[in-house]
């Protein structure tokens, strides 16, 4: 695949379609259209690996840059959308990759949600609530961002959450998903929603699997810490309530802030996303979301401890591989003991299991919620916004509940 890639870039397209091929033959399991793709993990129970060549899958994107692609994700249709699509081959994916064009249409993802852009509608906001558009620019550019600040503060802001959105969302489609402004009204936080565009991606995913935005001190991750530390700042936070969260490429993009500012974000929570510096380019990328991640990703700087961190993964998610969710965990329990293990009903019926380490003080230092049943979607969401998964536990609950615990008394 890397030989494909390199094909790609030299403009040589119909080399880059042999060696694919070649590989995929190589490594193809079963036979049909829909066989899925071999992996190193094999198929694992509850899960559906993907298989770019078959009818029903998409590439969301990949544009040439500087150094690489700018955004790569792939994922199962809907069946109710299949329809009057036309198949698109692996020769035609190869030549738009070699002329920087987006591939696939991104709204079938969600079955058939078109691209929301910044007049979607806002969710409601209580009297004295403040919800507005503002723009953060730094050394390494700049971001616009909706803000959230509750009705009351009487004891000040009690912390900060930046939410950081998936691919084909935007901050108001987040915002309404996850309702997490309600729980800002209940616990005195301020939640920032950064944007990304199509003018940074073709699809607004964050871009994760860049090197240019995977490292302290660059990138997107310098504009989303400048953005937090501005915040800081202006509402006068505790920096040790400060935390980052996301989903699918935003979840990607929080494990990579975790590690590249664990001075800055204390806790982390990462919803259907990837380990940071699990990728480099768009093949890798296509690895990593199947779950065939190189076993050490590479690090991308910031302190040997790790940050607190909190994964919520569907056991049935097609489009990134829930073994991304185990990768992310093992990173973060370097120092972490006493892991306890239960299992749980949600009120909409979704089975689940929780892994919980503690840290010396007794607050949970990993929490990893692993869904059955459960697809690429924000769990315990709201059908207001997309990627939502209403039957699932409390997402935003649960990662708000553990990052504001507290040390147990001694």
């Amino acid at each position: 695949m890397g030989r494909a890639l390199d094909r790609v870039r030299a403009s040589e397209p119909q080399e880059a379609t042999r060696l694919i091929q070649a590989a995929l033959a190589a490594d193809r399991m079963g036979s049909g259209e829909d066989a899925p793709i071999a992996t190193s993990n094999r198929a694992r129970p509850g899960t559906e690996l993907i298989d770019p060549e078959a009818e029903d899958a998409v590439i969301v994107n990949a544009r040439d840059e500087d150094d690489g692609v700018t955004n790569a994700e792939v994922g199962r249709v809907p069946q109710g959308v299949r329809s009057g699509r036309s198949r698109r081959s692996l020769r035609d994916v190869i030549d738009g990759l070699s002329r920087g064009r987006p591939q696939g249409i991104a709204s079938q993802l969600s079955g058939g949600m078109p691209f929301p852009d910044r007049s979607s509608a806002a969710p409601t906001v209580p009297e004295g609530a403040l919800y507005e558009w503002r723009s953060h620019a730094g050394a390494c550019g700049s971001r616009d961002y909706r803000l959230y600040v509750p009705a009351s503060l009487p004891d000040g802001a009690q912390g900060l959450i930046v939410m950081l959105h998936g691919c084909t969302q935007n901050p108001d489609d987040f915002a309404s998903g996850t309702s997490m402004n309600g729980l800002a009204e209940q616990h005195g936080l301020i939640i920032a929603y950064p944007t990304q565009t199509r003018a940074h991606n073709a699809q607004g995913c964050w871009n994760w699997f860049r090197a240019g935005d995977q490292r302290r001190g660059v990138g997107e991750p310098a504009i989303i810490a400048g953005l937090a530390r501005k915040l800081i700042s202006e509402f006068d936070i505790d920096s040790s309530r400060v935390f980052v969260a996301g989903l699918s490429a935003g979840g990607a993009m929080a494990a990579i802030l975790g590690e590249a500012y664990p001075d800055l974000f204390v806790g982390i929570g990462v919803h259907s996303g990837l380990p940071a510096g699990c990728a480099s380019d768009v093949v890798s990328a296509f690895a990593a979301m199947r779950g065939e991640a190189e076993r050490a990703s590479r690090a991308v700087g910031g302190a040997a401890d790790s940050v607190r961190t909190i994964v919520f993964h569907g056991a049935a998610d097609a489009t990134v591989h829930p073994s991304n969710g185990n990768s992310i965990i093992t990173r973060a329990r370097r120092g972490a003991a006493k892991t306890q293990q239960a299992r749980g009903t949600s009120r909409g019926g979704r089975k689940y299991a929780t892994t919980v380490t503690h840290g010396p003080a007794g607050v949970p230092a990993t929490e990893h919620w692993l869904i059955e049943g459960a697809g690429h979607a924000w769990s315990g969401g709201s059908a207001a916004g997309s990627y939502t998964d209403p039957a699932g536990p409390d997402a935003s609950a649960e990662m708000v509940r553990f990052f504001l615990a507290e040390p147990e008394a001694r």
